[in-house]
């Protein structure tokens, strides 16, 4: 079971493909972090949202772990970036 609480129906290819990486990252932290936001966001990102977020998923875990929970900064974050961290510090109901 992948944890998330989102059906792919209704969605394009690039966003199914999107929606499988951030449930699928390698590490359960990560996993839990991006599959959640994706659950609830990724139907209504931008194509630049879009982007960013594919680039996000070529940062190596470790990395894009630390940066999230404020370790270590990560170069070249946009708004999508902000808005994860910020999702990630509410109480979502899962």
């Amino acid at each position: 079971m992948t944890g998330t609480t989102r059906s792919s129906g209704g969605l394009d290819d690039r966003r199914k493909r999107l929606l499988f990486r951030c449930w699928h990252r390698g590490t359960r932290e990560m996993d839990l972090i991006l599959g959640r936001f994706a659950d609830a966001e990724i139907a209504n990102l931008s194509d630049t949202e879009l982007s960013e977020l594919e680039h996000l998923l070529e940062v190596p875990d470790p990395d894009l772990y630390a940066a999230v929970i404020g370790d270590r900064p990560l170069e070249e974050t946009g708004a999508l970036f902000a808005r994860i961290k910020a999702f990630r510090a509410v109480e979502h109901d899962v």
